[in-house]
């Protein structure tokens, strides 16, 4: 079982068929610049066209490379896409009862936030743990939980967390010594308009700034 790299990028969420083509060689031009793990969102996609762009984002991000990558949702995909892991979110079922239709070798990850109880976290092999800084949600303005309260979900959980929610990287620092394994990125990310340059400044800045395991 593998568990996602340090800087974990989300797909925007509203990629429709015709866009894969054009994101796949975004994510390709990433992986040159470091980018290592991808949790593909995409909801709106029916099973085909969501298998298509997961087959194909499992092309862009190969083992060879230490390339990872997530499917949230759709656990019924996982084996055919090669993919990695699958991730869930707060809509989708129990961990535990997932687990019950994946191989042991995929990874199941789980978004959790700060007021919930740590037994619904039971099951997940990591956590993505957030909104740590303010965000923005369609037209809502989230406020985020801070680096505080994101310690304190590390020490509830008792797997591996990444932080998410406004994390640029000038947060790697203080999400590190938040105990945070990672920086799970959407914004900031890939959809970025300077992708490329902001997967290496992610990348460096975990690298520079994190604490030495």
């Amino acid at each position: 079982m593998r568990l996602p790299p340090p800087i974990l990028a989300l797909s925007p969420g509203t990629l429709a068929a015709c866009d894969a083509g054009s994101f796949v060689a975004r994510v390709a031009r990433c992986r040159e610049r470091g980018l290592r793990g991808l949790v593909l969102r995409e909801q709106q996609l029916c099973d085909r066209d969501y298998l298509a762009l997961a087959s194909a984002l499992r092309d862009a991000l190969p083992l060879e490379i230490d390339g990872w990558l997530a499917l949230h949702g759709r656990p019924h995909l996982a084996r055919a896409a090669r993919a990695d892991a699958v991730h869930l979110g707060g809509r989708s079922l129990a961990p535990l009862r997932v687990r019950e239709w994946l191989d042991g070798e995929i990874a199941l990850g789980l978004s959790t936030h700060a007021t919930e109880e740590t037994q619904s976290w039971s099951g997940a092999d990591y956590l993505v743990h957030g909104p740590v800084c303010a965000t923005t949600k369609g037209e809502t303005r989230v406020v985020g939980i801070g680096f505080a309260a994101l310690a304190r979900g590390v020490a509830r959980a008792r797997v591996s967390v990444w932080a998410l929610g406004g994390l640029g990287p000038e947060h790697a620092a203080q999400a590190a010594q938040s105990g945070a394994s990672g920086m799970a990125v959407l914004g900031g990310l890939l959809a970025h308009p300077q992708a490329e340059d902001r997967t290496e400044q992610y990348v460096r800045a975990w690298l520079e700034r994190a604490p030495k395991a």
